[in-house]
């Protein structure tokens, strides 16, 4: 049997509808998963980096929770098991008064995930700053807070920012496990387009090309900013 190929079905209403607002989603949620990623596995790789030891503990504990936990398997705890070990008011509002509780249960578990990558990269550059530029700020008279805002984070960050662009990239293609707890972002729109047409050809070519251009723009966007923070002499430096 001859498949019947109609690619006009995608710009059709309510079909092209369908792909905007499943793109719209996944934006929203990749964007807003990567800042918490980012603000989360800041603050832990840098406690992972600190003198006490019960500070690099608990980031040693918080990344070996996150990071080998899948992804598929936190979204369900959050979405279906959480509500129920929480005393029965919040239980009820997370389930039933939090409006779409599924686009926010997408968004903190990517952002978890996500953030123990984070935080390993985050230590890795503060642990490659030379260790004489903390001894030279301390002895210069600025606290440990000044010496991680103005000589350690800032040169850490241009360290890791090539591996960074690798997991902003991740967080874009990892939103579509979102559809498993009912968000309906690019990749469930697509399904829901196949469903009622019976092309599926058309439709996941479609998310497939959105994917790509994603890919590519948010590659292109990091790469000059990478040109643009890079140390001097450093590996980022052409």
């Amino acid at each position: 049997m001859n498949y019947a190929w109609n690619w006009s079905i995608l710009i059709e209403p309510p079909y092209l509808g369908w792909l905007a607002s499943g793109l719209g989603l996944t934006l929203v949620i990749s964007l807003a998963a990567w800042l918490f990623a980012l603000l989360a596995g800041t603050l832990v790789g840098l406690a992972g980096t600190l003198p006490g030891l019960a500070a690099r503990a608990a980031a040693r504990l918080y990344v070996g929770l996150f990071r080998n936990v899948p992804l598929l398997l936190q979204l369900f705890l959050w979405f279906f098991v959480v509500p129920e070990l929480l005393p029965a008011r919040w239980g009820f509002w997370l389930k039933r008064e939090l409006p779409y509780p599924e686009f926010w249960t997408a968004i903190v578990a990517l952002g978890l995930f996500t953030s123990a990558r984070v935080a390993v990269q985050v230590g890795s550059g503060i642990a490659a700053v030379p260790r004489g530029q903390t001894m030279a700020a301390l002895a210069g008279g600025m606290s440990l807070c000044a010496a991680y805002r103005f000589v350690l984070l800032p040169q850490a960050f241009r360290l890791v920012l090539p591996p960074m662009t690798s997991d902003f990239l991740t967080v874009f293609k990892n939103s579509a496990l979102a559809l498993t707890i009912g968000v309906f972002e690019l990749t469930a729109q697509s399904r829901q387009i196949e469903s009622y047409t019976f092309q599926g050809f058309e439709a996941f070519t479609a998310a497939t090309v959105v994917y790509l251009v994603i890919a590519l723009a948010v590659t292109g966007v990091m790469r000059g900013i990478e040109r643009r923070t890079a140390l001097p002499g450093g590996m980022g430096q052409g």
